[in-house]
């Protein structure tokens, strides 16, 4: 077993213009172990002079320091340089995530990896010869004019706890690549990967106030969002807090992307292997105790199929152990913190309210007498209309529907105000793949459950605005400048 006792080392500092300074005022935030239930770390909030000067340093970085001026083969070497730092770190960000917010330490080790690709992926592309920041095109007229992608500015970022380090990494590694600057709010339950990332940009080599680190909760995120030197803002969490970040910024004009909630639907064709797909399927419906934006919390079977595949798929839930996340093999652990735990419970009371049946969990486990963990939880008999069907629980609660026909799987699919992730299962990819193209959602993959740093990630609907991942998501960290010649 993983070493239980591991302690946080709380920060005293912020990483603000190339240095790491002393906090301005003397609040502080306390993350609490989901496990214990007890204090873990305690660490210094950042008040409104502090995100002044971070801003500050970020805006001089951006109009009159190196980085945007840099050729691509310069930024691409300091985006190498972080990949290698954080490859050094794998362990210390995965043993991190797991005491602050209690993710398994299983799930953390094939996590903490993708922070590097993301890097690597960006150093690559600005490597390579299939991006290019300057496109010639010929007008109608004969004439020649010059499309000049350039970086947008000054950049904030507002982070969830659920993925700090991969969330936090897909931004700020494409907007250096597009040669931005950030000032970055992590969350409060999740401070140090802002850390572990500032300390290895600094070994990098990237210039001083191209990526400033200012934590603190809600009202310090809204008070960068306002900043009028703000440009862009990138925001990963709920869609509540999305639709105000995104007033906020329309209110000046700010660039925003968006990545949201969902309630993402596996649809289990009637020609569907639903042994081949339980490894992916069940892993994938309840990730991180749920605790993931594209969790595949609707499963969509065939009436005719439906006892088959529920008896199957409690029993495959079944099998992952609950416990300490600090175990490796352990696949649930707890809660984030005691208001999420509070939140999964009302929606599960929701539920059994409401006329679904309660067919596994339901409840804390037996054998945690301590902790903020709910078991694995499973609804048959749900329809569109209930509550656990519409709303984003993030906990481990999946819902079991039924279908008539493949135009009622679509139907119930696409019956939902978010549309981020999905998965579709069935013996005939071409099949698959028709089904595919009718669901409302920004990703979908057939026989599986892909996230692919390097491909585009992102929502229809109320699951966000814009891509982060792939060459899309530098692109958003990018103004199109058009260029003529007369």
């Amino acid at each position: 077993m993983t070493d239980a006792t591991h302690v946080l080392k709380a920060p005293e500092t912020f990483f603000i213009d190339g240095a790491w300074v002393a906090p301005s005022g003397n609040k502080k935030i306390t993350v609490v172990s989901p496990v214990t239930e007890m204090p873990a770390m305690e660490y210094p909030e950042a008040a409104p002079a502090d995100v002044d000067r971070a801003v500050k340093a970020a805006r001089a970085a951006f109009d009159t320091g190196p980085w945007p001026r840099m050729t691509r083969a310069e930024r691409a070497l300091v985006l190498r340089r972080t990949a290698d730092e954080l490859d050094a770190r794998i362990e210390r960000i995965a043993q991190d995530w797991t005491a602050q917010m209690g993710a398994p330490i299983m799930i953390g080790r094939m996590l903490a990896p993708q922070s590097a690709q993301i890097f690597r992926f960006y150093a690559d592309l600005l490597d390579g010869e299939d991006f290019s920041f300057v496109d010639e095109r010929i007008r109608p007229d004969g004439g020649r004019t010059l499309i000049s992608r350039e970086p947008v500015g000054v950049c904030a970022t507002i982070t969830p706890w659920n993925a700090a380090m991969v969330l936090l990494s897909y931004k700020i590694a494409a907007g250096l690549a597009a040669g931005c600057t950030f000032v970055s709010k992590p969350s409060p339950e999740t401070p140090l990967e802002g850390y572990v990332l500032a300390e290895c940009l600094e070994l990098a080599g990237l210039p001083a106030g191209v990526f400033n680190l200012v934590p603190g909760g809600a009202e310090i995120g809204e008070y960068l969002v306002r900043h009028p030197d703000i440009d862009k803002v990138a925001f990963t969490g709920s869609t509540a807090a999305g639709k105000k970040i995104g007033a906020i910024c329309a209110e000046r004009m700010a660039r925003v992307t968006l990545e949201l909630g969902g309630k993402s639907a596996a649809i289990m064709l009637d020609d569907a292997d639903f042994v081949a797909a339980m490894p992916t399927l069940a892993a994938f419906s309840m990730p991180n105790s749920g605790q993931v934006c594209f969790a595949l919390t609707r499963i969509l079977v065939p009436e005719a199929r439906a006892e088959e595949f529920t008896k199957l798929f409690v029993e495959t839930v079944s099998r992952f152990k609950i416990g300490n996340p600090n175990d490796p093999e352990v696949f649930f652990g707890p809660l984030s913190k005691l208001a999420q735990h509070e939140k999964v419970q009302r929606y599960i009371e929701t539920g059994k309210a409401e006329g679904a049946t309660l067919v596994l969990g339901g409840g804390r486990p037996d054998h945690m007498d301590k902790g903020y963990f709910i078991a694995p939880t499973v609804f048959t008999d749900v329809t569109s209309d209930m509550t656990i069907a519409q709303e984003e629980i993030f906990g481990p609660v999946v819902s079991i529907m039924t279908y008539r026909d493949e135009d009622e799987a679509v139907e119930i699919a696409n019956a939902s105000s978010y549309g981020l992730s999905g998965a579709i299962y069935s013996a005939d990819t071409d099949r698959a793949f028709k089904v595919a193209q009718r669901i409302r959602t920004g990703n979908l993959t057939i026989n599986g459950n892909i996230v692919d740093p390097t491909m585009p990630i992102g929502g229809f609907k109320q699951s966000g605005w814009g891509r982060e991942g792939g060459i899309e998501g530098m692109n958003s960290y990018l103004e199109a400048k058009t260029i003529s010649f007369a």
